[in-house]
């Protein structure tokens, strides 16, 4: 079942001067319940542009985006607000952490946003926790865990919201290797066991080898598109 449907995408920048970037230029692109797909492509490439306007975070230019038959394109900005709370999850690079925040909060603070009761938060915080090895992290703050304990709270709290998909955009970045391979088996096992959805923009090769799809964009364009062996 196709959750994400792209159609023509383009996203240009400084439109109309002399200028102008194409970021984006006529993306066709199907995503499908239980993906683990990683787009690649040099810096500049256009990827985490599109990682940003599927997610609502930037506004296209030309063409459809939609989201199990919604178009993000028409929603007011309010709306998209709330369907990004509701629907999408989100990894980034430098994790996003709020600092003054324990693990706990950090991860319950989307479910509050959502109006969720306390006693339903807490559980489901526990157990997300739990899913991603830190059940004995739950009261300390970012500055007081590691990169790698960083990035796995910022995916449980991308779970919290229980989206139908979860955009990643370069989350190993930062990490050493073993933190990488903890961080990749936690999500292989979420989408394995529990069908999570996850769509990764990377330079990392340690992601490319474990994604099942690889997508690759050069100038903005879909230039190939395989499913990996593995």
């Amino acid at each position: 079942m196709s959750i994400i449907n792209v159609n023509g995408l383009k996203r240009i920048y400084n439109q109309g001067m002399e200028n102008e970037v194409r970021a984006l230029n006529g993306i066709q692109l199907n995503i499908e319940q239980g993906e683990f797909t990683a787009i690649v492509g040099p810096s500049g490439s256009g990827k985490t542009t599109l990682l940003n306007c599927i997610g609502g975070l930037d506004r296209v230019n030309e063409g459809s985006l939609t989201i199990d038959g919604r178009s993000i394109g028409d929603m007011a900005e309010q709306e998209l607000i709330d369907f990004r709370l509701h629907h999408i999850g989100f990894v980034f690079q430098a994790y996003n952490l709020i600092p003054v925040l324990s693990a706990k909060e950090n991860v319950g603070f989307i479910m509050l946003l959502q109006n969720i009761p306390k006693a339903e938060i807490d559980t489901r915080v526990a157990t997300l926790l739990k899913a991603v090895g830190l059940e004995d992290q739950l009261h300390k703050r970012p500055a007081q865990m590691s990169g790698g304990q960083q990035q796995r709270v910022a995916v449980a709290r991308a779970l919290a919201s229980k989206p139908r998909f979860i955009l990643a955009d370069e989350p190993t970045a930062n990490l050493d290797s073993k933190a990488t391979s903890s961080l990749l088996d936690i999500m292989e096992k979420l989408n394995k066991e529990e069908g999570v959805t996850f769509l990764f923009s990377t330079h990392d090769q340690r992601v490319i080898d474990r994604a099942r799809r690889v997508i690759t964009i050069e100038d903005g364009k879909i230039v190939s598109d395989q499913i990996q062996k593995m």
